[in-house]
């Protein structure tokens, strides 16, 4: 009986092996095609894939030469913009001219064709400055600058009234100043401030504005 069955195993078992085999044979097979096909990919290159491909031609857009005209033009027509109203905020003050101006009381004077009322209302302190320049510190060259820089910001902002500070005593500014605003064809009137706006240290002006609504 043992005999038997020992010849039963091995009967057995050399049914199985040649299963066994064959399915290490396919499990190697399968290996050895992945190793295969993962060689194949890798040695596959871009330069591969794009065989018989056509390539595109590149576009090369020139800029546009009106647009690039246009832009041109808009900086010119700027810059002579920006130097326009330079010129329109500066005026030529000479220092050699000389007024006729009073000797005695206030310094004063009154555009021709100007009533003289307007200087008592000026002394009164009818008029109240709405914009002050202080020259304290500055040339000659500097004060002129800034005096024609006022008058155009005035008529600009339509401010009739303006205060221009010229400090006490005999300095040179203060004998230039009138001077100065009477060559200025906008303005009508000056006249020494009352003590509120600074006295004999400064002088109210009166611009003439470009509308009819000032005071007159």
């Amino acid at each position: 009986m043992k005999t038997f069955k020992k010849e039963l195993k091995a009967l057995k078992k050399q049914l199985s092996e040649p299963h066994r085999h064959k399915s290490q044979a396919r499990q190697e097979g399968a290996r050895n095609g992945n190793m295969s096909t993962n060689t194949e990919e890798e040695t596959f290159s871009f330069a591969d894939a794009m065989q018989g491909v056509t390539p595109l031609s590149q576009d090369k857009v020139e800029p546009d030469k009106q647009v690039e005209l246009f832009k041109k033009s808009q900086q010119v027509k700027g810059k002579h913009l920006k130097h326009s109203k330079q010129l329109a905020a500066s005026f030529d003050f000479s220092d050699m001219y000389q007024a006729a101006l009073p000797q005695e009381g206030p310094m004063r004077f009154c555009q021709e064709g100007e009533s003289t009322h307007i200087l008592k209302q000026l002394r009164r302190g009818d008029y109240s400055p709405e914009m002050t320049l202080d020259l304290h510190g500055l040339t000659r060259e500097m004060a002129k600058a800034e005096l024609a820089a006022l008058i155009h910001k005035a008529r600009k902002e339509l401010i009739d009234c303006v205060c221009v500070m010229h400090g006490f005593g005999q300095g040179v500014l203060k004998a230039a100043l009138p001077h100065y605003l009477v060559q200025h064809p906008h303005v009508r009137a000056f006249h020494q401030a009352p003590l509120e706006y600074g006295g004999q240290a400064a002088l109210l002006v009166l611009i003439d504005i470009p509308l009819q609504n000032n005071k007159r």
